[in-house]
């Protein structure tokens, strides 16, 4: 499994956000935001929504630093990606 985070370009809440993604699996996922202090409820049924502060610490702790068009990619090429018209 990779766990991804693109850049923090997302302003919401006077902070920009950045996305957290697994390239296979959503339960690696939550176990890798939960060791890195990321709540649950940052999880937005196929990825986290984290600040730019915690950026640098989740690269540190080895998620990979790609661009959004690659996390984007690479999201849907796991058949994880929740198309936006599919959200509740």
């Amino acid at each position: 499994m990779t766990v991804l985070v693109d850049d923090p370009v997302w302003p919401a809440h006077g902070r920009l956000w950045a996305h957290l993604v697994s390239d296979s699996d959503l339960a690696e996922l939550h176990d890798f935001a939960r060791m890195q202090g990321i709540p649950r409820r940052a999880f937005d049924q196929d990825h986290y929504d984290v600040p730019a502060d915690a950026v640098p610490r989740l690269i540190a702790a080895g998620a990979g630093h790609v661009s959004g068009k690659e996390l984007t990619r690479r999201l849907i090429a796991s058949g994880l990606r929740v198309r936006a018209r599919d959200r509740h």
